[in-house]
């Protein structure tokens, strides 16, 4: 078999088993699978910030340089997300999701036997790559493939996999760290995502009758001046995020990055208008309600990042010990994941999703305002906890459905990784932040001025949401 034909076979999508495409609940199949990767990602985001002391400890060298391991990660990831889904969209959104699972588990099986850091580095880098072809396809491959009706259920059980991913990493991180070794913190993805592969292969609808060539695809040409744009002004970003959580550049390398980013940004729109094929469609960005959506799926992500970053620090600083204060802290993405999943049906049924995502920024303000005004302990933490969790539950999955919703169906997962890249960004907010407050005024000071920044912001994203356009939404292939 001669190259081409090779490359055919491999970007040719195999539509399911006919008795999987005609089961009328087929959809629920593929939503099952896209969430498999909605936890490993998130899975993986929990278990390596806990490893990263052993590391240190194994390779002998100081937290700045460990620190890169986590880093790496991000910043590919994060740069990747918006080309990765302009690629889907043309070679098949299914072919790159199941390809994202191939090359995690393979860059996890090289970082489990990772010699030195910077191998270790590289992989993770690589390993940020699968990630990036799932995550810029998840939210598509759900949005495109179920019914109308049961997009917000649906892209509310995929967030609810991420919040039980993030729920499980840490404890599951810390039991292999004890009893086993820091490389099964990778080697566990590995059985994973060998059975993401399977359950895509039979589970999700192909999303291209025909194997890609660049004929097929338009003129084929690929904006490459956009993804270097791109890549330098979100990585620019990051790095100035990461000196305020531990990163050691001085002050000002970090404002010469946040200027570099500014003026990467600004030649990143210029390129957009004038390319054939832009990464970022400006006209995507500007239909109506997309815009706002992506401000509020950054900032959910930072409502939920800066109390799990935070919350441990509040609580050791009043005494409580480690092993309760990580269970107080896990009701967060608990209560996330529960009303991600069920948390709609104590709504009225008539409201929009407009009306649902005012609702959650609202609970999910009132959450954070009650964890900066009560004194700090187990109880006080964990009710606002509870409380936060369940309106970031209701509020994401409604969002992202309206993003959705306006998006047209052969960009999907281009808007996809958008929404994910927005996603990407409230992280690393929500991880920098808090570490800036109790940097400048100390732990208790500092973290109660965060978390009423925070309430104000969730204020914000009650102004924000705005309803959206209605498209046209292409039939599923088999």
């Amino acid at each position: 078999m001669n190259a081409t034909a090779l490359a055919t076979r491999l970007l040719t999508e195999r539509p399911r088993p006919r008795g999987i495409a005609g089961w009328r609940h087929a959809h629920w199949l593929a939503v099952g699978t896209v969430c498999l990767g909605a936890f490993l990602g998130q899975l993986t985001a929990g278990i390596t910030a806990l490893v990263l002391p052993a590391l240190g400890r194994h390779f002998r060298t100081d937290f700045a340089a460990v620190e890169w391991v986590a880093l790496a990660y991000l910043l590919v990831l994060v740069a990747l997300l918006a080309p990765v889904g302009r690629l889907s969209d043309l070679v098949g959104r299914k072919t790159v999701y199941l390809g994202g699972f191939a090359v995690f588990a393979l860059a996890s099986l090289g970082a489990g036997f990772a010699g030195g850091l910077w191998v270790l580095v590289a992989c993770r880098a690589v390993q940020a790559v699968g990630g990036a072809m799932m995550q810029a396809n998840s939210v598509a491959l759900v949005a495109r493939g179920v019914p109308g009706h049961a997009m917000r259920r649906a892209l509310g059980i995929q967030a609810a996999a991420q919040g039980l991913g993030l729920a499980l990493g840490p404890s599951l991180g810390g039991l292999l760290v004890e009893h086993a070794s820091w490389r099964w913190v990778f080697w566990i993805n590995v059985p994973i995502g060998l059975f993401g592969i399977l359950a895509g292969w039979f589970l999700l609808p192909r999303t291209r009758a025909e194997a890609w060539t660049p004929r097929a695809g338009g003129d084929g040409r690929f904006d490459l001046p956009g993804l270097l744009l791109l890549t330098g002004a979100t990585t620019a970003l990051l790095l100035a995020l990461s000196t305020a959580s531990g990163l050691p550049l001085p002050g000002w390398a970090a404002a010469g990055l946040l200027l570099l980013a500014v003026l990467l940004t600004l030649g990143l729109v210029r390129q957009e208008r004038r390319a054939a094929r832009p990464i970022l469609a400006p006209g995507l960005v500007n239909t109506p309600g997309v815009r706002p959506g992506l401000a509020v799926a950054l900032i959910g992500y930072l409502l939920l990042f800066c109390p799990l970053v935070l919350g441990p620090v509040l609580l050791a600083e009043s005494g409580v010990p480690v092993l309760r204060a990580g269970l107080v802290i896990t009701l967060l993405p608990a209560a996330f994941a529960l009303s991600a999943t069920a948390g709609g049906s104590l709504l009225p049924r008539a409201w929009s999703d407009v009306a649902r995502c005012r609702c959650g920024a609202a609970v999910a303000g009132a959450g954070l305002l009650l964890l900066a005004l009560l004194p700090v302990g187990v109880a006080t933490v964990a009710a606002p906890l509870l409380v936060t969790g369940y309106g970031l539950g209701l509020l994401l999955p409604a969002n992202n459905a309206l993003v959705m919703r306006a998006i047209p169906a052969e960009c999907s997962a281009v808007g996809g990784g958008m929404v994910n890249m927005a996603r990407s960004l409230g992280t690393a907010l929500g991880t920098a932040l808090p570490v800036l407050g109790v940097h400048l005024a100390g732990a208790a000071s500092g973290g109660r001025t965060v978390l009423l920044a925070l309430a104000a912001v969730a204020g914000l994203a009650v102004a924000l949401v705005r309803p959206t356009a209605r498209t046209a939404r292409r039939p599923v292939a088999g």
